[in-house]
């Protein structure tokens, strides 16, 4: 009987650690998501010719400007919802960015 009782109240345990952990209200795990998605995008268009090394240099201060801004959102504890929405519109603008910038005529040497 103790035994089943002990590993109830463990599974509760870590259940109620795991819900805490997905409500966190500084976590951005869409926005750390998209950030390396969008690193990556860069990356590949450079080894692929899409990008040469000027426009990526220019997309690189956009990707920095956003994983600043969520630092500074994250600061007070809480990303609130328009700091959220913020980070969001920074990283579409960037998306954009970063599609133009690949299919534009501009090759890699």
């Amino acid at each position: 009987m103790q035994i089943k009782t002990i590993m109830i109240a463990a599974a509760l345990a870590t259940a109620s650690t795991a819900h805490a952990q997905t409500q966190d209200p500084a976590a951005t795990p869409s926005v750390d998501r998209r950030q390396e998605v969008q690193q990556k995008r860069i990356d590949k268009g450079v080894q692929s010719g899409q990008l040469n090394a000027k426009e990526a240099g220019r997309l690189e201060p956009h990707q920095t400007h956003i994983a600043n801004m969520e630092i500074k959102a994250k600061a007070d504890g809480t990303v609130a919802r328009n700091e959220r929405a913020r980070l969001h519109h920074a990283q579409d603008q960037e998306s954009q960015r970063i599609h133009h910038q690949k299919h534009d005529r501009q090759k890699a040497n």
